[in-house]
């Protein structure tokens, strides 16, 4: 590469344009002023940022002044064929994919490999979900299973900070006349003003028989795109939720106490998966993911979208450089509440009563470590710690407002979905229970949770063996109701249209109902984490007035089912089937 081409490069990742200072009421307002085709737009900086950005400005333009005293031409008029972003095509496109080559493909690589070679419409495709999904991988694997015409018309664009619209489009017109048809360009919510302006590519280039495939970490930019400029112009396929049924055939682990600690995210592909490449591998990594994939996701596609100006109440936050911290506690908070949650229950399959039963009747070790453990005690405590760890943190005020905005954004983003807690008699008043789509990173919260709480100098007041023994048992209870979450979602997402809830009684539930509104028919389950059958787990499930009142408001039910991780077989009219074969079916 030559020494302007280098220059073009460094100039290429650092911001356009020069700050700005406002005054409003007193205050001082800092934005960065950018021009775009003739047009100038301003965005909103935080004090915080304002530093770093004038220190890039800075060197940007030293940069263009040494390029211009070097080809004597102003930088950004150049009229040089060469690409203005990083562009790979023929050649360059083969040494790109080798290292994916013979990598399990995700379910859905059949939708974009089916766009690519379908006639051109008027549409871009949309690969929408959380980092480390696989987006990128896939759009390798199209590649790589390309032939040799079509890799002649093909080309992949990786985008940085600083590049812009204008800049794109000069490349795609470029392009155009080069003959290529299929183009696939990574990270392009890097762009501050694609939300705005994304209808371009559907516009101009999908609709000049061009297959674009659109790609990129903030995925809350794409939707907020979809809902305005690409209304009507796009199909979306969405990674960020991975089943455990494909956890099991791309990973190559068929095992669902591994999809509960790092379910999530596909860091490898096959059987050389390693959990120390994992994003939930500890609360550190959990921790930094969360920072990365979704709050800075959420910032940043709020800050490029009408130039700042719909943070809603979120916009106090934002300026303060509190925004990233709030979503970070948001969902700590709904993590350590289902933690909290689990071991507070007021039925005893799930409170500390059960663990200390459980624990007598265990058939390599029994004990009654627990039965001398002043339950309530404990239990408060736990509540306690919660809550003084929950002020401790928080820097600033998270008023319920920030939190209902917050879970929108969740919601969007595919993290979390929820499912409603239905009793018999019912109830007015609507309670649904929160699920979180990546498995992992609940896993990570909550143990690091637990094992701080074991630490507490009240719980350090029981001796070694009481300690490990409780730390154990809770664990194990939150690994059964995190089975218990996996189950109801894989069933929800793949059956949409029935309804999917538990159902609770006056006294005991059916962990998960689902009723067919078409043919007014239900099916009701019991889900164990448990390897071992027992009649008890289904007591619930034999119950006669359960069953009838569920059959009053549900009609017939059609299938009794205890879910948990031993031999499928049946008994007493009760289908004991294995969690991971009924998650394999689903997923």
């Amino acid at each position: 590469m030559s020494t302007a081409d280098e220059l073009r490069a460094r100039i290429a990742e650092l911001p356009r344009g020069g700050l700005t200072v406002k005054n409003v009421n007193g205050h001082r307002y800092h934005y960065h002023r950018i021009v775009e085709n003739g047009k100038r737009r301003e965005i909103y900086v935080p004090e915080a940022e304002v530093p770093v950005l004038s220190e890039e400005i800075h060197e940007r333009r030293k940069l263009e002044k040494q390029l211009r005293q070097l080809t004597g031409k102003n930088p950004g008029r150049s009229e040089s064929e060469e690409f203005l972003c990083t562009v790979l095509t023929g050649k360059a496109l083969k040494s790109f994919v080798e290292p994916v080559k013979g990598w399990n493909k995700r379910t859905c690589f059949s939708q974009l490999q089916e766009y690519v070679s379908s006639p051109p419409q008027d549409k871009v495709l949309i690969l929408c979900g959380l980092r480390r999904t696989g987006k990128t991988t896939m759009l390798r694997q199209l590649i790589a299973e390309m032939k040799e015409d079509e890799l002649n018309r093909t080309a992949y664009v990786q985008l940085v900070p600083g590049r812009t619209l204008a800049d794109l489009n000069r490349d795609l017109k470029r392009m155009q006349s080069l003959g290529i048809t299929v183009v696939l360009i990574d990270e392009v919510t890097l762009i501050s003003d694609f939300i705005d302006g994304a209808a371009l590519l559907p516009d101009i280039f999908a609709s000049s028989g061009m297959h674009i495939v659109l790609s990129g970490t903030d995925s809350l930019s794409f939707m907020l795109a979809h809902s305005g400029q690409l209304y009507d112009r796009c199909r979306i396929i969405h990674t960020t939720w991975i089943s455990f049924g494909e956890f099991a055939r791309v990973l190559g682990i068929r095992d669902v106490d591994t999809y509960i600690r790092y379910g999530g995210t596909m860091t490898m592909s096959g059987t050389r998966y390693n959990p120390e490449d994992s994003a939930f591998r500890s609360l550190r990594a959990a921790d930094e993911y969360v920072d990365s994939a979704i709050a800075d996701n959420i910032q940043h596609s709020l800050r490029c979208w009408q130039n700042g100006g719909h943070f809603r109440n979120l916009q106090d936050l934002y300026e303060q450089g509190e925004l990233t911290g709030a979503v970070n506690r948001i969902i700590e908070d709904v993590n350590h509440r289902f933690t909290i949650e689990v071991l507070t229950r007021a039925f005893q399959s799930h409170d500390l009563a059960l663990s200390a039963r459980n624990l007598r009747k265990d058939r390599k070790k029994p004990n009654d470590i627990l039965d001398h453990i002043d339950r309530q005690a404990v239990t408060d405590r736990l509540k306690e710690w919660l809550m003084i760890a929950e002020e401790e943190e928080m820097t600033v005020g998270i008023e319920q407002v920030h939190c209902q905005e917050i879970h929108e954004y969740l919601e969007t983003l595919d993290l979390i979905q929820e499912v409603e807690i239905r009793t018999i008699p019912q109830s007015c008043r609507k309670r649904y229970r929160t699920l979180v789509s990546q498995p992992g990173l609940r896993y990570a919260q909550a143990s690091a949770l637990i094992q701080a709480l074991s630490e507490d100098p009240v719980i350090e007041t029981l001796n070694i063996r009481e300690r490990s023994a409780l730390k154990q048992r809770i664990l194990s209870e939150i690994q059964g109701r995190m089975l218990e979450d996996i189950v109801l979602l894989e069933t929800k997402m793949h059956w949409p249209e029935k309804e999917v809830f538990v159902l609770q009684f006056a006294l005991g539930e059916f962990d998960m109902v689902i009723f067919d509104p078409e043919k007014l028919e239900c099916e009701v389950f019991e889900i164990k984490h448990s390897q071992v059958r027992t009649r008890e787990q289904a007591r619930h499930l034999l119950d006669p007035e359960n069953r009838r009142k569920t059959e009053f408001r549900y009609g017939p039910i059609t299938r009794k089912t205890v879910l948990y991780r031993g031999e499928t077989c049946e008994e007493d009219g009760i289908r004991y089937q294995n969690v991971e074969e009924y998650l394999m079916q689903a997923g």
